[in-house]
């Protein structure tokens, strides 16, 4: 059996606290490797080594930090298939979104070349007599990423590209369902050329998350998760001092307006309700079409569209819509909560808890299912069932459609389908949710942009990527000097090249 360890100063390391978890081949449910889980001594090893090389790391320029990302953006570019590979293996994503979790992480990664512009401060000349002022941004030291199993890329690489770019150390507390990618990711950035120390990865439990919120070492915590965590760590950080950033759950809502172009709409919602098995917090969940006539239009558009879905695990092909959910656990977990939709009233047009695959019958799948005259009441509205499962709210007015996306604790993302202006704008203006889409079923920012929810979807004040990403890894500190004017050494008639 495979052991996967951990990446402390630049090499792999076997873990040493004789505990295990398991990794699964998703679509087969069999166990392909054991993760060691670190102890509190392991990961406060791991940190006091990163601040030892993060002292190095944070006194070299930007550019030269810079140049490390523009090279870990061309080697993920050479090895997207063999990091899709692994990923889809450990997930169960299909190999075509697993591309696309490599591909979303990588333009971060991007946008950090342009970390010396993000870093530079302010200055102003003649504050006073003979005094001028200017602010510098500097690293934090050693930071954390905490993240998730739905996209052991993307996230990993959010959190790493601005940190590392602006200075810092990290430690990395990947999910221990799928490990491998992560690690691999570690392995470019140290043939990028990132000195040992400066990333590390440690694989762990709750163990490792206590012990990096308790460390006196660590700066800065980010974290996307559930939202019972997300609340938990940030708590936990601020009571230590910490910065933190915590991403937590979702129930996105699609608002379908009567002048909606229903096939558009049906298309959106089928993309972004059953791809990806549900497995993601910008997924739509929630389908709100406004008055009975759209309702049973868009219905009669879904069923078929959701009949045809195929099904598999991603060495199927690259036609298979999604794959299977990450554990039996989450499985039944989502199985039990249809049945609750059932027994709560609501009305079951897709099921898809029967779903079989020949050969693989002891994998984790789940049929895309579809529910109609869904109320406030149910528990398949109130949670987030992160699975395979589009629920259909019907309102009378479009007031009453924003009352549903508005109301809700979450506040993660939300779309409308309209061809009217005015509506659209006024829903973009009062909508009390993060991140907006118009037309667009998923609306995940790109990397310039910052990434962030509201409501008991987010915890923290600054957002992930994009500007708030070199804000939150950086501190500003603000100069006041006055100096004698005057020049005191001789000329100078050639230009220093920076080193």
């Amino acid at each position: 059996m495979k052991e996967i360890g951990h990446w402390i100063n630049g090499k792999h390391v076997a873990g040493t606290s004789g505990r295990f978890a398991d990794v699964y081949n998703p679509a087969t449910g069999e166990v392909q490797a054991k993760v060691a889980l670190a102890t509190k001594a392991e990961l406060d090893a791991a940190i006091a080594a990163a601040a030892e090389a993060q002292k190095t790391w944070g006194a070299t320029n930007p550019q030269k930090r810079a140049r490390v990302m523009m090279e870990l953006v061309r080697l993920i570019n050479r090895d997207m298939d063999k990091l899709a590979e692994a990923l889809s293996s450990e997930h169960g994503k299909t190999f075509p979104d697993a591309k696309g979790d490599v591909q979303r992480g990588l333009e971060v990664i991007e946008f950090c070349i342009g970390a010396p512009q993000m870093l530079k401060g302010e200055f102003t000349d003649s504050a006073g007599p003979g005094i001028d002022m200017y602010s510098m941004r500097q690293p934090l030291g050693v930071v954390a990423g905490i993240t998730p199993f739905n996209f052991p890329a993307m996230i990993p690489l959010w959190k790493m590209g601005p940190a590392l770019s602006s200075g810092n150390a990290m430690i990395l507390k990947p999910s221990e369902r799928d490990p491998s990618v992560p690690l691999m990711l570690a392995e470019l950035c140290q043939e990028a050329g990132l000195p040992d120390g400066v990333l590390q990865v440690v694989n762990g439990d709750k163990e490792s998350v206590d012990a990096i919120l308790d460390s006196e070492i660590i700066q800065a915590v980010g974290f996307v998760g559930s939202t019972p965590i997300a609340q938990y760590i940030y708590e936990r950080a601020a009571a230590t001092g910490k910065r933190a950033q915590c991403f937590g759950g979702a129930k996105n809502h699609m608002i379908i307006m009567p002048d909606a172009d229903m096939d558009q709409a049906a298309d959106a919602l089928v993309g972004a309700g059953f791809g990806a098995a549900g497995e993601r917090c910008m997924a739509i969940s929630v389908a709100v079409p406004v008055g009975d006539e759209t309702a049973d239009r868009l219905i009669e558009k879904l069923v078929p569209r959701i009949e045809k879905l195929k099904v598999g695990p991603y060495t199927a092909g690259d036609d298979v819509d999604y794959g299977p959910v990450v554990t039996a656990a989450a499985a039944e977990r989502i199985k039990g909560l249809i049945g609750s939709g059932v027994e709560q009233g609501a009305t079951l047009v897709c099921d898809g808890r029967d779903f079989s695959l020949q050969g693989y019958e002891n994998g984790f799948f789940v049929g895309p299912t579809l529910f109609d005259n869904v109320t406030r009441d149910m528990e398949i509205y109130k949670q987030e069932i992160f699975g395979p499962v589009l629920s259909t709210v019907r309102a009378k007015t479009y007031e009453e459609a924003l009352s549903y996306a508005m109301d809700h604790e979450y506040g993660n993302g939300t779309a409308i389908f309209t061809r009217d202006g005015d509506t659209a704008r006024d829903f973009a203006n009062r909508i009390n949710i993060g991140m907006v889409g118009i037309n667009v079923p998923i609306p995940v920012p790109l990397a310039y942009h910052t990434f962030g929810g509201w409501k008991k979807s987010g915890f923290g004040d600054l957002n992930q990527h994009g500007p708030d990403g070199f804000r939150f890894y950086t501190r500003t500190k603000t100069i006041t000097s006055r100096w004698p004017s005057g020049i005191k050494e001789g000329s100078a008639f050639n230009f220093k090249a920076m080193d």
